[in-house]
């Protein structure tokens, strides 16, 4: 396991899916943003859902997903309805 595992929500294989999206390290991950991270994830794993959206903001964050204020959950939301497959 790298770096990325040791942030909160991500486990291996969600830093794996990452690293295959080109994202190894926190910085790589708080630059691309959460949605950013999250299409190029949907585009190597067809069924990423909100949960990891919610996840991989949580991780930049340094929160559980849980934690996330509820007008960032309502905007990841909309954003994950608008683009999934």
């Amino acid at each position: 396991m790298g770096e990325l595992s040791k942030l909160p929500n991500i486990g291996s294989t969600v830093e794996e899916q990452l690293n295959q999206a080109g994202i190894f390290t926190p910085e790589d991950l708080k630059s691309a943003g959460a949605e950013n991270a999250w299409l190029k994830i949907q585009q190597i794993d067809s069924s990423a859902c909100i949960h990891r959206l919610l996840a991989l903001e949580g991780a930049i964050r340094g929160v559980k997903k849980t934690m996330l204020p509820e007008e960032r959950k309502a905007e990841l939301k909309e954003f994950y309805n608008k683009h999934k497959l």
